[in-house]
């Protein structure tokens, strides 16, 4: 499995913030410093944002590798357009991006006119288990994979809006007369999880995307030219002239919310990866009846609150919902605002919209056979017996559960509980010195030594 979130150890410094908000316990302590497990990361970035040492940073593909392509294609989504300030048009954003070197800029979201036909497809066909889970967001897929695989074949096998937008603009450039070599179709992204997607695309055997490039970096080239008066001032008719694919629903895509209004039945919209955590425990336990669609995105106002964006999220939704009504309004008053949509090329689209491999559960694939995975789990509940199950996280795991799994793994030991390190002294089974040597080893020698410069002490500079 590929990951994107990287951790620059020379940043760390053990504080354990990201161990504890890990959603799949990818993160321990050793020797004072975080250890990520790239085969349990989902790349939800939630290490991101609780690290308060900016020791974690995002993979991205280098943005002068477009200048390898005659056809150099910005993907973009429509929460790109949310970072900037209202008085920054669209048509100023596209400007910039092709004075970055792109060549077309394109935004993402036509496509789902055709999603949500496939999808009402699927909440009408009585053999479809319910609730129907959305495959939008790869953090949640990849979550449901490694914690939940029970839930995978309630997940909606189609591909996403990005991956339709570079299906539908490459074949659209073939047409005009381009080579397919010559095509780079690059995605702007506010999530890791994207990355990893097109590196490692799940239920496809190829993304229809060449590479990712972080959509802060865009934003603050793009914004700097804006703010420099490089670009020319746009009439209302430029502002409209590349909106002409999305509408209003397709803005609100994104958005908590905006995929679950626009299918039919009962549907539910939960956003930020605790609540996930608990609704999907909901839905595994099979606590909830009579929902037909779940729309599931691990972050906070959804795609507005990536990671990998510039601006506050709310502000972000503010600026979106405002778009959006003005789209509305624009395509109410001006129907040649309509003159082009994805109706070209629907049939290639519709053939091509449900992904080709079912969904791997990656909770086996971790564990070796079903057996073997039986097996640790007798093991580990055995453990459990004498771990306190109180998830302090001092042995350098976020829980008792997750020591177990590592004891059962081989990379870890009940000593590396303190609790069991003082039952073990009471029995002469250990000494002081070789706990005081294990917990050493966990938070690192500094760790153990008098500090005043750390954050609370009386030197902290504040």
């Amino acid at each position: 499995m590929y990951n994107s979130i990287e951790l620059d150890i020379d940043k760390c410094v053990g504080c354990a913030h990201c161990m504890r908000v890990c959603p799949t316990e990818a993160i321990r302590i050793r020797e004072g410093k975080a250890v990520l497990n790239e085969k349990l990361c989902i790349d939800c970035g939630e290490c991101i944002r609780a690290c308060p040492h900016h020791a974690y940073d995002v993979k991205q593909d280098n943005i002068k590798e477009i200048l390898d392509y005659k056809y150099r294609v910005a993907i973009v989504p429509s929460v790109f357009f949310g970072q900037f300030p209202e008085k920054v048009t669209n048509s100023q954003v596209h400007e910039a991006m092709r004075e970055l070197g792109f060549t077309h800029v394109f935004e993402i979201e036509g496509g789902i006119e055709y999603l949500r036909e496939k999808i009402n497809e699927l909440i009408r066909n009585p053999e479809v288990p319910k609730p129907i889970i959305s495959s939008f967001c790869p953090s949640i897929v990849r979550l449901i994979q490694l914690r939940f695989p029970s839930l995978l074949e309630n997940v909606a096998p189609l591909r996403t809006p990005t991956d339709l937008a570079a299906m539908y603009y490459t074949e659209k450039l073939v047409d005009e007369g381009a080579k397919r070599e010559e095509i780079g179709m690059f995605y702007v992204t506010q999530c890791p999880a994207k990355k990893s997607a097109v590196n490692h695309p799940v239920g496809e055997k190829k993304s229809a995307l060449t590479g990712v490039i972080n959509i802060n970096m865009v934003y603050n080239k793009v914004y700097r030219q804006v703010l420099r008066g490089e670009l020319a001032d746009t009439s209302e008719e430029d502002r409209w002239r590349d909106n002409v694919l999305v509408n209003d629903r397709a803005i609100r895509w994104m958005m908590t919310g905006g995929e679950a209004n626009t299918v039919a039945g009962r549907t539910l919209a939960i956003d930020g990866m605790t609540n996930v955590i608990k609704f999907l425990e909901k839905v595994e336990s099979e606590d909830l009846l009579g929902i037909d669609f779940l729309e599931i995105r691990a972050c906070d106002e959804s795609c507005a609150g990536g990671v990998l964006n510039s601006e506050n999220r709310f502000l972000a939704v503010e600026r979106l919902k405002t778009r959006a009504r003005e789209v509305k309004h624009r395509l109410k008053h001006d129907p040649s605002a309509t003159r082009k949509t994805y109706s070209d090329k629907k049939g290639y689209l519709l053939k091509h919209i449900e992904l080709e491999e079912p969904f791997e559960d990656k909770s086996i694939t971790m564990a070796g056979s079903r057996a073997e995975a039986m097996k640790r789990m007798k093991r580990k509940r055995e453990l459990m017996c004498f771990l306190p199950g109180i998830d302090c996280g001092a042995c350098g795991a976020p829980t008792c559960q997750a020591l177990a799994d590592d004891i059962v793994n081989r990379n870890g030991a009940l000593s590396n509980c303190i609790f069991m390190q003082k039952q073990m002294e009471h029995q002469n089974g250990i000494s002081a010195e070789t706990t005081y040597q294990i917990v050493e080893k966990i938070w690192g020698k500094a760790r153990l030594e008098k500090d005043c410069t750390k954050a609370g002490a009386k030197l902290d500079t504040l």
